[in-house]
């Protein structure tokens, strides 16, 4: 394990992708069914975020979580979340859609899941193999929401991909403060590299 301080491995500008975790207006908008709070005070950091991976050149990848109104496609997820059950990230509602702050560009990835893990049954790992050249990418920065739910898990599956991991401390949205952290923590010791997105900007211009 790395001792504090002592950075795993460099990051490689020319080597990331941007991954925007869930930043739909169900989980962002003032009382929508699933708000995080916190995901919606920090869009100025994530705006921030992308701008600079555009201006570097860094691919930008959006998730959208998204359910159905014909049949429970996620049991767990509804089980634990009752109230998705009835409402809630339905595909084609405007629920799903990524906040206007916030909106993908022309040639930017969207990728659609039914789990929290933005790998499981998706395009991300393929279109992660080819978005850069075949092989290319093998860092993912991480911002979005929920820290402790989508992005982690997303972090997690990445690293067992072998994907180096910048998870932006000031640019995920977590359901509250201690889990906030947790992930934080968990994540710095072992699964990847936390930098605030300040950190990330002197990286990304390091690297022009």
């Amino acid at each position: 394990m790395p001792q504090h301080g002592n950075e795993p491995w460099p990051f490689d500008s020319k080597r990331a992708a941007l991954l925007v975790i869930d930043m739909q207006s169900d989980f962002v908008d003032e009382g929508a069914v699933m708000e995080v709070a916190m995901a919606r005070q920090r869009i100025p950091a994530m705006r921030q975020v992308i701008e600079l991976c555009r201006a570097a050149g860094v691919p930008v990848i959006y998730t959208q979580h998204v359910l159905s109104d014909h049949f429970d496609i996620s049991p767990l997820e509804t089980a634990y979340q009752p109230r998705l059950k009835a409402k809630g990230m339905r595909e084609g509602s405007a629920g799903t859609g990524i906040v206007s702050a916030l909106a993908p560009l022309p040639g930017d990835v969207i990728i659609k899941k039914h789990r929290y893990d933005a790998f499981h049954n998706t395009q991300l790992e393929t279109v992660l193999r080819n978005i850069r050249g075949a092989g290319q990418v093998d860092t993912v920065i991480i911002i979005g929401t929920v820290t402790s739910i989508c992005c982690e898990s997303t972090a997690r599956s990445a690293f067992m991909r072998d994907y180096k991991v910048a998870f932006v401390s000031d640019a995920n949205g977590g359901l509250d403060e201690a889990s906030h952290n947790a992930t934080l923590d968990i994540i710095g010791k072992v699964f990847g590299r936390v930098m605030s997105s300040a950190e990330l900007a002197q990286e990304l211009q390091a690297d022009a």
